[in-house]
């Protein structure tokens, strides 16, 4: 949660509360490249950092170029990483120039989320998180996702993934009668609409035909795309046993892996040759990567496990168990089964004004003003009350310190008995951090590290932080298996604050 934002008085205010949906006052900074890039500098006259990129003969610029700031902001912004840009832009450069279409327009948005993802939009939009850079593992597995969004373009698949999220606004009617629109009770429908906004398997796999062809047309080594999917198998596979993990909104749900597609991308990387053909171009990548955030931002607060802390804030609470803490730039999300969800975010109310006089402001709608009980919670004065939607019971508890006012919006349809237990068991957790706890909080860095004599997985994997899975996840952001040895001079990533 972006503090930053928190000036923000009503939950009225944004455009969409769609758990998915965040938009905020950012700056737009957008890779834009057309032709072949010099790779020795991976930049020149004609790829640039730009705010406007219109080309007007193209039909689907304008359904882009709308669709485009809404997605910035649900990934957290742009991230400014000049040696990650230069690694896409040579990357993009490459890959244009062997394209169907090598006049065709890429504007290419690096973006500030950990989550794992590539995806495109039509007019040739294409994003990548730094989340998907540090799974990565060279040139090659960039390319291979980035061909694989530059062919979603070429053969019109994001106008028809574009159809079947308009058709998933029917679902969003109903939570919008809550709370005005604006309020936890959408936080179900979200899912559903990322669902629909998967490709089908048939245009996964035109896709992977169209980038595998062009990875090895531009020199890499095609079977870049074969090892990354099965990354994003390892990749699910963590997932699955890690609920700290936000897994809706990553690759590996949008483009899901099957061994029918693992084994169809080997088969069409065999047409340029066995394997260890082609640049992998490993040292570009690790260059470009070396230092990158990874996780949280400060601005927005860390998660660790079922544990949210801000440090600007100098507050922190938990998630109970089973629960899962999604971090947005607006609000902290945490949901649970059984379509349980609470949101938490902040605002500025005036000293003056009582805890009970601001739940009775105007900005609940279907408040039962009579519920309303003020209350002290670790030395903090707070407040709640109960509203009700169509469908949907709601549990509001605000939390004043000083000024600054949080609050817990906790949702639950009416069939689900547990809203109040859940509801005091998070604000419950709700302290604030001591100097010490504030100066501990650090964000965390993808770091590149030379192998030494006597080192082995285990033992460079303990200097992993930020996880209770040290040895999981270092594998994981390394492509190896536990059967690997790490020779010495052999350069892995590794995950500290240090």
């Amino acid at each position: 949660m972006n503090e930053r934002l928190y000036h923000s008085h009503c939950l009225g205010g944004e455009a969409s509360s769609s758990v998915r949906r965040k938009l905020a006052g950012i700056v737009l900074a957008t890779l834009t490249l057309v032709g072949c890039v010099d790779p020795n500098s991976g930049l020149n006259e004609k790829t640039s950092l730009t705010s406007s990129w219109v080309r007007p003969e193209d039909p689907q610029e304008s359904i882009g170029k709308k669709e485009h700031p809404l997605v910035v902001a649900r990934y957290g912004g742009v991230y400014s990483n000049p040696k990650a840009e230069k690694l896409i832009a040579v990357v993009i450069g490459k890959l244009v120039s062997v394209s169907e279409d090598p006049s065709r327009v890429f504007k290419v948005t690096l973006l500030d989320s950990p989550k794992v993802n590539a995806f495109a939009l039509p007019g040739g939009y294409l994003y990548v998180t730094r989340g998907l850079l540090a799974l990565a593992n060279d040139s090659s597995e960039v390319a291979a996702v980035l061909a694989h969004e530059m062919a979603h373009v070429s053969a019109n698949h994001a106008i028809v993934r574009k159809e079947q999220l308009e058709g998933a606004a029917i679902g969003e009617r109903v939570a919008n009668q809550v709370l005005g629109g604006n309020t936890a009770g959408q936080f179900a429908v979200a899912a559903n609409k990322l669902r629909l906004a998967a490709f089908s398997q048939d245009q996964e796999l035109q896709a992977d035909t169209i980038g595998i062809r062009m990875i090895g047309r531009a020199g890499y080594d095609p079977y870049a795309a074969e090892r990354f999917l099965r990354t994003m198998d390892a990749y699910r596979a963590f997932l699955s046993g890690d609920k700290s993990f936000d897994d809706t909104e990553n690759f590996a749900s949008s483009h899901p892996s099957t061994p029918k597609r693992v084994e169809l991308a080997r088969r069409h990387a065999r047409f340029f040759g066995a394997p260890g053909i082609g640049e992998r171009g490993a040292e570009r990548y690790y260059a470009g990567i070396d230092g990158m955030m990874f996780g949280d931002t400060p601005e927005e607060g860390f998660v660790r496990g079922r544990t949210f802390s801000h440090a600007g804030l100098g507050v922190t609470f938990k998630a109970p168990s089973g629960f899962r803490i999604d971090n947005q730039s607006k609000a902290v999300l945490v949901s649970g089964p059984n379509d349980i969800a609470t949101r938490f975010d902040a605002t500025v109310v005036s000293k003056r004004t009582s805890l009970t006089e601001y739940l009775q402001s105007g900005w609940i709608t279907g408040l039962v003003e009579e519920t309303i009980r003020e209350e002290t919670l670790n030395d903090l004065k707070t407040a709640s009350a109960t509203a009700r939607g169509d469908g949907w019971r709601f549990k509001v508890r605000v939390v004043r310190d000083d000024s600054q006012v949080f609050r817990f919006i906790t949702a639950a349809p009416q069939t689900n008995t547990n809203l109040d237990a859940v509801s005091r068991q998070i604000t419950g957790s709700f302290r604030t951090l001591s100097e010490r706890e504030v100066a501990q909080l650090k964000p965390l860095r993808v770091k590149v590290v030379q192998a030494q004599a006597g080192d082995t997985q285990t033992r460079i994997a303990s200097r992993m932080q930020g996880t209770n899975k040290q040895l999981a996840l270092f594998r994981l952001i390394n492509g190896l298996s536990s059967d690997d040895v790490v020779q010495p001079g052999m350069r892995v990533k590794i995950v500290t604050s240090r």
